[in-house]
């Protein structure tokens, strides 16, 4: 399938996040991993998806210089858009508890761009899934954060957690997306790349 359409391509992910890579191992994708770290500011005139698309290309910037023909650098961020703002990684605890606390009993955007960047050209594509939470109690979101140390991640809660079994009512579009990684767009923009 679409291994043998880029066998003649050496796919890089440059990303530390166990889900993104094990995403790429069930595509059945041979990858490699490569890391650098990046300062992850973006000016505060973007809004939506254009902060992730940002992200996304700023993280491709230190390995510019290093690819070589053939080489598919994928980088990727993930923002949560909740009240006309962007809802980064929590800080502490009590940052954790103050993003669950304002996305219970609400509906937020889960934004997810990637970038696939090579030698001569770059692409980026994103997806966008609307997640609605129920009322989440003190308890419970005490409870998750205790458990589940969400600190790694956009919004301070996984939708594959016991936060997203209990608490998440209504999701509008992909759930790999909110996972960190909308898989479909990934498989479809490799494809187009094959046939190029």
């Amino acid at each position: 399938m679409l291994k043998d359409k880029l066998k003649n391509y050496n796919l890089i992910l440059a990303s530390s996040s166990p889900r993104r890579q094990a995403f790429f191992k069930e595509l059945d994708l041979d990858f490699e991993i490569r890391l650098k770290p990046i300062k992850e500011e973006y000016p505060n005139r973007l809004r939506h998806f254009e902060i992730s698309d940002y992200l996304a290309q700023l993280k491709s910037l230190p390995f510019k210089e290093e690819l070589v023909v053939n080489d598919i650098l994928i980088t990727s961020d993930t923002i949560v858009w909740h009240n006309n703002q962007a809802l980064g990684k929590p800080k502490d605890e009590a940052d954790a508890f103050h993003i669950l606390k304002a996305l219970s009993n609400s509906t937020h955007e889960v934004i997810t761009s990637v970038c696939f960047t090579s030698k001569n050209s770059q692409k980026t594509v994103n997806a966008v899934t609307k997640v609605t939470f129920k009322v989440l109690s003190d308890e419970e979101i005490n409870f998750y954060i205790k458990k589940n140390q969400p600190f790694d991640k956009a919004g301070a809660y996984g939708i594959q957690e016991w936060i997203g079994q209990v608490g998440v009512t209504k999701i509008e579009g992909s759930y790999f997306n909110v996972m960190g990684l909308p898989i479909h767009l990934v498989y479809e923009t490799l494809n187009e790349i094959a046939y190029l």
